[in-house]
């Protein structure tokens, strides 16, 4: 049974979606703010959040940029901004999906197994032989972990659409990947997400990798193309 914490200052919303995802099989805990959320997460981590932008105290947010430093368990925020600036905010912050508000929620429990599904696929079954390392320009990437230190060895944090975008790269070196291409291999074929999703995505995992943003050397842009992973990869 996966575990959901869902973040709302809405009362009747909270119920109503506790009620709805506890008579689809999810676990449920809720939290009206930030401090309730820590509380809840430090009581049981929770499988995946769900957390509204508008908060009182601290915003949906910077509760998501903190969670990502904190936390590598994905976020899906709900939002009645509709503008495409503010989606990208969320997206660049560390959520792994958002919905905006007014919503179906049969449309938000298909996102929650979608990010879910994407988190279960990442992660390989546990065998006898040694867990996956992958290298890569002297940074080490553990997949069974779900795990990046840089090359002096500090854990870098990663959400969990972050992860699966470095995955996606690491499997396919040194070959261009067009903006489609990551999509279907980073979320599935199933994944409506919008075009500009993944450029936020490549420009996040740009500013933990690159030393120099602006003359990016790891993952280069290809003008008409997509993107390059530029380094050459080893497995141990």
């Amino acid at each position: 049974m996966n575990s959901l914490l869902i973040v709302d200052d809405d009362l009747e919303v909270l119920d109503l979606l506790k009620k709805f995802f506890v008579q689809h099989g999810y676990s449920v805990e809720v939290a009206t703010d930030g401090a309730s959320l820590w509380a809840a997460i430090e009581r049981q981590p929770p499988d995946l959040i769900i957390l509204d932008v508008m908060l009182p105290g601290d915003s949906g947010l910077i509760l998501c940029q903190q969670l990502r430093i904190r936390y590598a368990m994905p976020v899906i925020m709900l939002t009645a901004m509709g503008e495409l600036s503010d989606r990208v905010v969320g997206l660049e912050l560390g959520a792994d999906d958002y919905l905006t508000k007014p919503f179906d929620a049969r449309e938000l429990l298909a996102r929650v197994r979608a990010v879910l599904r994407r988190v279960d696929e990442r992660r390989p079954v546990v065998t006898e032989r040694p867990r996956p390392l992958i290298d890569f320009a002297d940074w080490h990437l553990d997949v069974t972990r779900r795990e990046l230190r840089s090359p002096d060895n500090v854990m870098i944090p990663l959400s969990a659409g972050e992860f699966d975008l470095l995955l996606v790269f690491v499997e396919h070196p040194q070959r261009i990947l067009t903006r489609e291409q990551l999509l279907d291999l980073a979320r599935g074929h199933c994944h409506d997400a919008f075009d500009r999703s993944i450029d936020v995505q490549v420009s996040r995992l740009r500013r933990k990798l690159e030393s120099d943003t602006k003359r990016p050397a790891m993952i280069r842009t290809v003008r008409n193309g997509g993107y390059l992973f530029t380094p050459s990869v080893t497995r141990r």
